[in-house]
């Protein structure tokens, strides 16, 4: 019986495989089939995810609704219509389910805690990669360096990802693979990955794997933390406790913590926003400004006049732009939405249903359904963005005078959520962003390396599939 219903799921899901090869057929709208409907579109499509999605909902007006087989639970609500982004999140979350980042001590600690960094490591390991001229993958390096960041904040404690010798970064693949896992669950039917996971197979596998190594990986760290707390008031117990240097990382607040699976899932969460959206957005970043000069030389002309005032000793001293001196750059900030537009790091949120609702656009909604919200496509509507919603325009952030920005509607613009959901952390990305990238682009030119195919790895995040291999030059000033 089983092989039997395989077998009605699979030969026609091959012959329509082997079909879509052969055609010449340009409309991109998913077909909607016998027993399987739509998953052999998605299927096809798989690899090339982000982008499909995007030309069927600028075809289908901005929604759509997709439909697998029957049994598998595959039945989603696609969506990148604003009206709908802003009732699903504002006017009435509720419905749709899913700190201390808020903490001044804490922010202020991240900010010291990133221009540390940036001065001590990231820049001498730029130096010297420009005056070898290496070509280096900037994306591992981004990656190595928010990883630190992530879990310095966390912990209190560096890793040392980011040097020159390139230590192993298994939690970093680890990480990496929890993504990718979890983007394949979502195209597949429920009952697939479950008997994948049953029979540790497959993807799941990895997926089992990958979360040993990050288990391991966080003990480690909060006994590092442990051992550093304990040596702390042994010293400093002879003047009192040290209130100043206690409790500027998250964990430090919590001297109960219990190694469980709920504390895992928090952690976890906790690192995976703050390595992987930061990290991914600073490469897409670097991509864009090295095919726009125009955009470098105004990020440059706006950070003159600081670097002019602080100035900078001997032949190979750096510039080092502290974050408070770059907070109220509007033209840095306006590069940053851009790319946050068009490169969402997180491209589409996933939404369950609690009770039967009509979309703002006339859609129902069933408890049965799951809506999944296009943040990539919803960067690249022309009904939302104008003619030229695909080209890469700051100043499309600017009021008219180019010097404050724009009004946009938070159901417009995704990168941070809205409503009750908006992200705490909001203003520490910004910053960190800001501070690495004023610093990079002042110190040196960046140059892609030619013959890269640049496009996004099917993942939950919108790395590049090949990483984007760079070449630094020195700035002569």
């Amino acid at each position: 019986m089983f092989i039997s219903m395989l077998l009605v799921l699979l030969v026609p899901l091959y012959m329509y495989l082997k079909a879509s090869s052969r055609s010449k057929n340009t409309s991109v709208l998913p077909t909607n089939w016998p027993i399987l409907h739509m998953f052999p579109s998605f299927m096809v499509n798989v690899y090339n995810l982000h982008d499909y999605l995007t030309l069927v909902l600028a075809g289908l007006g901005h929604n759509f609704r997709a439909h697998g087989p029957p049994g598998t639970g595959m039945r989603f609500f696609v969506t990148c219509d604003p009206a709908n982004v802003r009732h699903i999140f504002t006017t009435n979350y509720t419905n749709f389910p899913k700190s201390v980042l808020s903490n001044p001590r804490m922010i202020a600690s991240t900010e010291a805690c990133c221009r540390n960094k940036v001065e001590n490591i990231l820049l001498p390991l730029l130096a010297y990669m420009a005056s070898t001229g290496t070509p280096f993958d900037v994306q591992e390096l981004m990656s190595r360096f928010m990883f630190d960041l992530a879990t310095m904040s966390l912990f209190g404690v560096d890793p040392g990802l980011l040097s020159l010798d390139k230590p192993p970064m298994d939690a970093v693949v680890a990480l990496n693979a929890v993504m990718e896992v979890g983007f394949f669950q979502h195209t597949m039917p429920t009952s697939c990955w479950k008997l994948m996971r049953w029979l540790n197979i497959g993807r799941e596998r990895k997926l089992c794997t990958a979360h040993k190594v990050l288990q391991r990986f966080l003990v480690e760290m909060m006994e590092r933390r442990k051992m550093e707390m304990m040596e702390r008031k042994i010293n400093t117990c002879h003047v009192g406790s040290d209130d100043e240097q206690d409790g500027v990382d998250i964990m430090s607040s919590y001297p109960d913590y219990v190694h469980d699976d709920l504390s895992y899932a928090k952690n976890i969460g906790y690192m995976l926003p703050a390595r992987d959206t930061i990290g991914t957005t600073l490469t897409w970043i670097f991509y864009n400004l090295a095919q726009n000069a125009n955009i470098v030389s105004i990020i440059r002309s706006e950070l003159s006049p600081i670097a002019s005032c602080k100035g900078a000793s001997g032949v190979d001293a750096m510039m080092i732009f502290e974050p408070n001196e770059i907070k109220s750059l509007v033209y840095l900030r306006a590069v940053l939405y851009e790319t946050l537009r068009l490169y969402p790091p997180t491209p589409f949120e996933r939404k369950t249903v609690s009770a039967d609702d009509i979309m703002p656009s006339g859609h129902e909604v069933h408890t049965s359904d799951t809506i999944l919200i296009s943040l990539y496509s919803l960067g690249r509507m022309e009904g939302v963005w104008g003619n030229d919603c695909l080209e890469y325009n700051p100043d499309r952030w600017l009021l008219e005078d180019g010097n404050n920005l724009r009004y946009v509607p938070s159901h417009k613009f995704l990168a941070f959520n809205l409503g009750p959901r908006i992200c705490l952390g909001k203003e520490i990305a910004v910053m960190h962003m800001k501070t690495i990238i004023a610093s990079v682009l002042w110190n040196f030119d960046v140059e892609v390396m030619e013959g890269q195919s640049i496009q996004p790895k099917p993942s939950c995040i919108l790395e590049m599939k090949n990483g984007l291999i760079v070449k630094l030059k020195k700035r002569e000033m």
